[in-house]
């Protein structure tokens, strides 16, 4: 069974790791007590220390300084969804902040307690519970990582869900909805908000209910999405009910390279809107096709996969040589795909530059075809643009019938003051890419580095979903300082930056 993964090593031990986030992390003897009743709970160091924090690049370097994000004052570890009803019960009773934990993959501090209080930590829930094969529905546990799902399901009933994230091999499914994410075969199988046909939820108040379960159905505004993507800040997933394709038995690849990243995002975008839709369309500018690839840093590179039924794919193949060959593309190496295909989750590069002193993260988000290009000039120029900076690249990872996603990669100087020029190149790229009219996020989510921008990106719909954290959980006990939500647990203040 798939454990959780720890992002980078402490520089000392759990005993003398301190927070970052400073604050009373103290739960009484008595209330803890009230949550040992339930089930597992721990106020170990090495527990809670760990679930301090999650794969934020930020948070890695605070790990070799001995900090972690924020230590909660319990971790509770539930088996079933009364259990959680009971914890959130008595979270609600003493104004405890529960943040809720799974694989612990996310990259913006999502699953970062950052007010203390109780971890709920979902990995016991794991497993698929029931399969119906004539629909292609699963029932499956929120605490269930990647592999064991997929396995399961394609071994014992031979279907996929087909959501295969970079983070596939450490993340759970209900973090995978929680915060809206999207595989890397996205192109075929859709996003997981596609792919979900409801939910059990635990409400703030304990309450427990049941969302969606009928295709396309009509029954007033669909309540399954206010949870998808909500980050625990509305109500914790305690299941997840899944559309199911049969495994592919055919597959094919291909290869191309351009003359420019433009060239490249116009043949990606005459396929898709031909009705090609490979399970894998991906572009890299002529940075990352240097790096990766073996060019010689003035072309491009497309990856395509595609699987499924033999006609349909070698009908979408067909489609996407000829939108390549109209926009300058040439054959390239198929070979490259396998290479994508034994290297795409390897994550060792960041660890080493982070101890390196280094600073590396990823920006992805998305817009319409008309705006790619314009983001993807603009966006790597002002990353290059903010103090320390040492490169900007680019590729698109995703691609739907009016837009896709754009993934940036950027990396700046080892340098003192690594949170100071951290926070400078998120400003300087994210507010370009939204001045340009993109999205604040296409997969990643918000957490806590986006949070900031979530009033540019959404301007004064954010007052709706204010209204709706408000409605559901009036005493914010739900992740609180999320998503740019408004919390009274530092007077009103961000805790960060």
């Amino acid at each position: 069974m798939t454990q959780p993964t720890e992002p980078i090593e402490f520089s000392v031990a759990a005993d003398d790791i301190v927070d970052r986030f400073s604050g009373n992390n103290a739960i009484t003897a008595a209330v803890l007590n009230e949550l040992q009743a339930i089930c597992e709970t721990t106020s170990s160091a090495e527990s809670t220390t760990e679930h301090g924090r999650d794969w934020w690049p930020l948070a890695m370097h605070w790990a070799l300084s001995g900090k972690t994000p924020r230590t909660p004052g319990a971790v509770c570890t539930p088996t079933t969804s009364s259990q959680v009803s009971a914890i959130m019960s008595v979270c609600h009773a003493h104004d405890l902040p529960l943040t809720v934990a799974g694989g612990r993959s996310g990259v913006c501090g999502s699953a970062v307690p950052l007010y203390g209080g109780v971890v709920l930590d979902v990995t016991a829930m794991r497993g698929i519970v029931s399969v119906d094969e004539v629909s292609g529905i699963v029932e499956v546990l929120p605490g269930t990582f990647g592999p064991d799902f997929e396995n399961e399901l394609q071994s014992q009933y031979k279907l996929t869900v087909g959501h295969f994230p970079q983070s596939f091999d450490i993340s759970t499914v209900g973090g995978w909805v929680a915060c809206r994410g999207a595989g890397q075969y996205s192109t075929r199988y859709g996003k997981i908000e596609d792919m979900v046909v409801g939910l059990e939820v635990v409400l703030a108040n304990g309450d427990i209910v049941r969302t969606g379960g009928a295709p396309a159905s009509a029954i007033g505004p669909d309540l399954t999405s206010l949870f998808v993507g909500s980050e625990g800040t509305l109500g914790v997933i305690t299941k997840v009910w899944l559309r199911a394709h049969p495994v592919a038995h055919f597959q094919a690849r291909a290869s191309y390279v351009f003359p420019s990243f433009i060239d490249g995002i116009n043949a990606c975008r005459d396929s898709v809107r031909n009705g090609a839709t490979p399970a894998v369309l991906r572009l890299y500018d002529e940075i990352e096709s240097k790096r990766s690839h073996g060019l010689d840093g003035t072309q491009c590179t497309l990856l395509v996969l595609d699987e499924g039924d033999e006609r349909i794919v070698k009908a979408t193949l067909d489609i996407v040589r000829e939108s390549a060959i109209s926009h300058r593309g040439k054959v390239g190496d198929i070979e490259l795909v396998e290479k994508w295909l034994h290297h795409r989750n390897d994550t060792s590069g960041l660890q080493a530059l982070t101890r390196k002193g280094y600073i590396v993260d990823t920006m992805e988000v998305s817009a319409p075809w008309s705006k790619l290009e314009s983001i993807f000039n603009g966006v790597r120029s002002a990353f290059m643009s903010a103090p320390g900076a040492r490169s900007a690249s680019c590729h698109l990872s995703h691609s739907y019938l009016d837009g896709a996603c754009l993934y940036f990669t950027f990396a700046g100087d080892k340098t003192e003051t690594v949170e100071e020029h951290y926070i400078g190149m998120w400003n300087a790229g994210q507010r370009a890419a939204i001045s340009l009219g993109a999205s604040v996020s296409h997969h990643h989510g918000i957490g806590i580095n986006r949070a900031r921008f979530m009033q540019e990106s959404l301007g004064n719909a954010m007052q709706l979903l204010q209204g709706l954290k408000s409605m559901l959980d009036p005493q914010d006990v739900l992740n609180p300082g999320k998503i740019g939500l408004t919390t009274q647990r530092n007077n009103g203040k961000p805790m960060w930056p």
